[in-house]
């Protein structure tokens, strides 16, 4: 099982659903786990399975967004990449990225936070929004609340806009008031989420269906 076997359900659904396909990634992610399992060789499939989902989650958002991003004139980055190389080893646009997204502790150093996909004007490397991705909010949604803190800390980061994208697979953005507790982490700690999911959602300003985020993106460039 790879990302491409991934994408090529992802591709099905399109086919059948069109600009709905955002709101199936739950049912992909179902297709791909039977897939996963008939190719498993392992004692473990579910802890093997977890692995999969969380590291390619993130590289499937990206494949859905990419081609709208860069018409915007704008890169996209898997964070990963910036965690794992060296400076010295990255090209130069990806290394102006990095350095535009450190968070000073001080004594302690720079340190990237931890975001899955990065957003980016290639010519100068300044970091338009930040995007972290989970099946459900209690995975990272606290964590994502805390990054938005630190670059809001910081004079050259305080621009930069931090979301939280998920199928939301437990429902604790569905309802806004009484509010989940992730619900209300992403209403006062995060610029927003954007929800890919079948079931409708109570939205806000700050909580979206993900067809909403190109045109919120665009918003932001003006």
């Amino acid at each position: 099982m790879t990302i491409q076997d991934l994408i090529k359900i992802y591709e099905s659904k399109k086919a059948q659903y069109g600009t709905q396909a955002y709101r199936h990634i739950s049912s992909v992610l179902s297709e791909a786990k039977e897939q996963h399992r008939k190719d498993f060789t392992g004692d473990d499939h579910e802890q093997s399975w977890r692995a999969f989902k969380g590291k390619n989650l993130e590289k499937l958002i990206i494949y859905i967004i990419k081609d709208e991003v860069k018409s915007l004139g704008l890169g996209i980055l898997n964070g990963n990449k910036l965690e794992r190389t060296k400076e010295k080893n990255l090209a130069e646009e990806f290394a102006r990225v990095k350095r535009n997204l450190l968070v000073d502790y001080g004594e302690f150093g720079y340190h990237l936070p931890d975001v899955d996909i990065i957003i980016y004007k290639p010519e100068t490397g300044e970091i338009v929004a930040v995007l972290s991705s989970k099946v459900t909010l209690r995975e990272r949604i606290a964590q994502t609340g805390y990054w938005k803190m630190k670059l809001q800390s910081q004079e050259l980061t305080r621009h930069i806009r931090v979301y939280f994208v998920t199928p939301d697979e437990d429902g604790t953005l569905t309802i806004k008031n009484p509010a989940k507790k992730g619900r209300a982490i992403v209403e006062v700690d995060t610029d927003g989420s954007y929800v890919l999911s079948e079931m409708d959602i109570k939205e806000s300003d700050k909580v979206k269906m993900f067809d909403k985020f190109i045109d919120d993106l665009k918003k932001l460039l003006k």
